[in-house]
């Protein structure tokens, strides 16, 4: 990293991706980390004690400024999100995202950061390309012509734009990445916010621990998916951001897998074997989506180190501690 002795910011600090970025720059290096979420400290997923903690609400431009004053890196992943059940049922709330988004970028201009990282996600990309289980991998150019998750993937391809467009006017280096559904340790696993593999993990956990060995699944099990492990998108995104990258770039595994595939590897780490029933209008999301990785193997020689059954195996033992031991699921 080319930024270890100044200060940098991480909003959404106290959220999945946003803890364990923190804990990364910390461990390598990096002199003074500024860590910022709307959550209290005390419901932070992860709190790291040589940061500078702060519990702010940036939907709020004065709390912006107090974010972004003397910094010079910003790493934007503030948002109110949550997994397909949620983002489907939450447009507005979704949306609203725009607000912090708008705000950094604001206080970023005024007290002269150099460069600003927005995390963007897979969800931006065109519907109509993603009507088949049997996909073809996205590529960047495929967010346009425009038709992107309603709510939740408008506002993140507007944000991309912004960003785009104040490193235009404004002169701010912007680095913006498209995350594809980032899993693993230390995020949310239960109460509605939660995707794909922590919510297969924890029914999988219940039905082993209760003896009822049933699991409803949301959809009919054929959609696919491909699943970036938490170490390899923190990785991507330090190499993302401290690249000459200027336009979003795909941040995610190729390793594809359909949801039912998904259940399977849970039963495989659990011994255990259930009966499934298939909620057919549950939301479900796109029948398919895969990420094409070729700028970001060819442009910054990434790609992800972790197979999918191994992040699959750290998140499940992770998820069964906090079962065992009452914790909640945030």
């Amino acid at each position: 990293m080319s930024f270890q002795d100044e200060t940098v910011v991480v909003c959404g600090a106290g959220g999945f991706i946003g803890g364990h970025l923190v804990q990364h720059l910390l461990a390598n290096g990096v002199a003074h980390v500024r860590a910022v979420d709307i959550k209290p400290l005390a419901d932070w997923y992860q709190i790291a004690p040589t940061a500078e903690n702060l519990s702010l609400d940036l939907q709020h431009l004065e709390a912006c400024q107090q974010a972004a004053e003397g910094a010079t890196q910003v790493f934007q992943l503030a948002a109110d999100m949550g997994g397909m059940g949620f983002i489907e049922n939450n447009k507005a709330l979704c949306m609203l995202s725009v607000l912090p988004n708008t705000h950094m970028l604001l206080a970023a201009r005024q007290y002269g950061v150099k460069r600003f990282f927005y995390s963007s996600s897979a969800c931006v990309y065109n519907g109509e390309k993603q009507t088949d289980a049997n996909v073809t991998p996205l590529k960047e150019s495929d967010a346009y012509p425009a038709l992107p998750e309603d709510g939740y993937g408008w506002e993140k391809l507007f944000s991309e734009r912004m960003c785009r467009h104040f490193e235009e006017d404004f002169g701010i280096t912007t680095r913006v990445a498209r995350y594809h559904n980032v899993y693993g340790p230390h995020g949310t696993w239960d109460g509605g916010r939660e995707k794909a593999p922590a919510a297969i993990i924890r029914k999988v956990l219940q039905a082993k621990l209760s003896g009822d060995c049933r699991i409803e699944i949301w959809g009919d099990g054929h959609q696919t998916r491909s699943f970036t492990y938490i170490d390899d998108c923190v990785r991507g995104t330090l190499a993302i951001m401290d690249s000459d990258i200027a336009e979003p770039i795909n941040l995610g595994s190729s390793e594809l897998v359909t949801i039912n595939g998904l259940v399977d590897i849970v039963e495989e780490i659990a011994g255990i074997k259930l009966q499934r029933t298939y909620n057919l209008t549950a939301p479900k999301g796109v029948n398919g989506r895969n990420s094409d990785n070729t700028m970001i193997l060819s442009r910054l020689g990434w790609e992800p180190s972790t197979r999918l059954r191994d992040g699959m195996k750290k998140t499940y033992d992770w998820i069964e501690q906090q079962i065992l031991t009452g914790a909640k699921g945030k």
